[in-house]
């Protein structure tokens, strides 16, 4: 007798009241917008080669690799300190879901080794950093937590390529780089201490100089600890030392390489005494460490340690702003698929006006963090072939990136669970496991106060990094022939705004206080130029020129002075939010016409 219940005579009746989520699509294929902004930054026979493995991670991370990441989080790491003799061989147990996802980072797309050398995914050259931070993007949206140990494997390469001597290269490049499990060695850096985490010249380990081996390599002895160690047992960390008579700050800090095992295969002398029970990141493995005179490897000149770390740091600080990228495109399409497929009172609650206004929200800021990370990653290319200009730039676009993305991955993974309701506080959908992850960005690599020192004390006000990013966005939207002229004397003025702001804000010791603003200033004018530029160019092209009003809502939001109490309508605005949320592409006349 066939089924006569309400929900098959069309009526929803039950479950089928609760709105889909996005589990079971391809990532990649439903992102227009980064489909959109490849076109734009990536060489055309390069993205053609790339798309199917973008195409084949993004059906991954929208199907298995999410499925993976739900589990790992219900089942994090534990920490066995000893061996049934009582012999202080620790090692820590994951579950299979956890190595399963290893095995799809590591062995199949070779993230720790593709921008090193080539081979990864079939390049004949290393990826360049627009290829790696996409897939970095596609990933991050199933999973947050395999990306720290992907991320420091990979600038843990960096630094003994860029540093490491050749005796050194020979002993652990190689395995470092390889996607063979069997011999396969993963890095990481282990960094901060009780007493030194943003002040790193605090740092308390002392290392010891043993001599030159017979293999070239040099060796110290570590004595210490090391508080919050993320991958706790990867199998090089590098770290900041003092050599023992160093000077204090840090200028005395040396860079080593701690091997987990020695070469004879026995475990070196020290511990993870236990592992964080942590708010986020629940699948991967942060601990603490005791040194006990462990071997370590010197790395680079070793009266220049922190000077080498803080090419690190930069590299790693980019890299959080890919992954609040990619988190905050995860809220957005959990909230639009919950917004669109929810009905109360009749009507989708994506119809509703205040709901709207929810979901742009959530758009704005995700849209600027994908148009920075296209922006940056194509800098850091430019850059890395021998660019200056691309160079300076970059020095000044990573630490605005990270300071201002990570933070608004948090409030953007809020709104989103708000707009899925209830259930999304719950465990079983994605959006309570974003809440808790969003917050490390704002941690790692530096806090925001440090990022937005770094950006104002250095970036700013010892390089005029500023000037080098407000000549360099001019360049790309004032050549556009697509953009109406009215609109290009708004975003210069814009910009000529924030860049006296920032100076004044370097200038002045007193005015620290609002380096964060200054920061994220700077963001939010280098968000609107490009967002304009890139609008208007994928538009001219007879495409989607929806960026255009992203732009102008940047500026009238983010730039311009508001009345909290206004009442009065801007019938501009409300038109572009109709053309934003719907899925038909923006013509460039309409688009060029709404920001004029």
């Amino acid at each position: 007798m066939p089924d006569m219940s309400p929900a098959v005579a069309g009526t929803p009746h039950g479950a089928h009241y609760i709105a889909p989520d996005v589990h079971g699509q391809n990532f990649f294929a439903i992102d227009r917008q980064f489909q959109d902004l490849m076109s734009l930054y990536m060489e055309p026979g390069l993205r053609a080669a790339m798309t199917p493995h973008f195409d084949r991670l993004g059906a991954l991370a929208g199907n298995r690799l999410d499925e993976l990441a739900m589990i790992a989080d219900k089942h994090p790491p534990v920490l066995q300190p000893r061996d049934r003799f009582g012999r202080d061989e620790d090692w820590i147990d994951y579950h299979p879901s956890y190595r399963e996802m290893e095995k799809i980072a590591f062995d199949e797309f070779g993230m720790h080794a593709m921008s090193h050398r080539a081979g990864v995914l079939g390049m004949t050259s290393p990826a360049s950093p627009l290829v790696k931070y996409a897939i970095t993007y596609l990933f991050v949206q199933a999973e947050f937590g395999l990306m720290c140990p992907v991320s420091v494997s990979d600038t843990s390469n960096f630094i003994l390529k860029r540093y490491g001597s050749a005796p050194l290269k020979k002993l652990l490049l190689d395995r470092l780089l390889s996607q063979d499990p069997a011999v396969m060695l993963k890095g990481t850096q282990f960094m901060t201490e009780k007493a030194g985490g943003s002040d790193v010249g605090a740092i308390e380990t002392e290392a010891e100089r043993i001599g030159v081996g017979a293999d070239g390599v040099e060796r110290w002895k570590l004595h210490g600890q090391k508080w919050f160690c993320s991958h706790a047992d990867a199998d090089v960390a590098v770290m900041l030392a003092r050599p023992r008579g160093a000077a204090p700050g840090t200028k005395g800090l040396g860079m080593f390489a701690l091997p987990r095992r020695l070469e004879d295969g026995k475990r070196n002398s020290y511990r993870i005494v236990r592992l964080k029970d942590k708010l986020g990141t629940r699948s991967m493995a942060s601990g603490e460490i005791v040194l006990d005179g462990a071997i370590a490897y010197l790395v680079g000149d070793v009266n220049a340690g922190f000077k080498q770390m803080m090419e690190q740091v930069n590299l790693s600080r980019l890299s959080h702003g890919v992954r609040a990228a990619a988190m905050m495109r995860r809220c957005l399409n959990e909230a639009l698929a919950a917004a669109r497929g929810r009905r109360a009172f009749g009507h989708a609650i994506a119809d509703y006006p205040l709901l709207r206004r929810q979901l742009m929200k959530i758009m704005l800021p995700t849209e600027q963090a994908l148009s920075m990370f296209a922006y940056a990653a194509d800098t850091m290319g430019r850059a890395d072939m021998g660019d200056k200009d691309a160079a300076n730039l970059l020095r000044i676009l990573t630490p605005v990136y990270k300071f201002r993305a990570c933070r608004d991955n948090i409030p953007v993974a809020s709104t989103a669970l708000e707009v899925r309701g209830g259930i999304g506080y719950i465990e079983e959908w994605a959006n309570a496991r974003l809440v808790r992850d969003a917050q490390i960005g704002t941690l790692w690599e530096g806090t925001s106060n440090i990022n937005a020192l770094d950006v104002v004390q250095r970036a700013v006000g010892k390089a005029g990094g500023h000037k080098v990013l407000s000549a360099a966005l001019k360049a790309k939207y004032e050549a556009s022939a697509s953009l109406p002229g009215q609109y290009k004397g708004l975003l210069g003025a814009a910009l000529d705004r924030v860049e006296h702001f920032v100076e004044a804000v370097a200038r002045d010791p007193a005015q620290e206080k609002r380096s964060r603003m200054a920061a994220g200033a700077l963001y939010h004018a280098t968000t609107a130029a490009l967002m304009a530029w890139e609008g208007a160019t994928l538009g001219a092209q007879g495409g989607d020129a929806r960026r255009l009003l992203l732009s102008r809502l940047v500026v009238e939001h983010r730039l311009s002075p508001q009345d909290p109490l206004s009442l009065a309508e801007s019938k501009w605005e409300q038109e572009a939010m109709d053309l934003l949320l719907s899925d038909a592409p923006v013509p460039l006349a309409k688009a060029a016409a709404l920001v004029a």
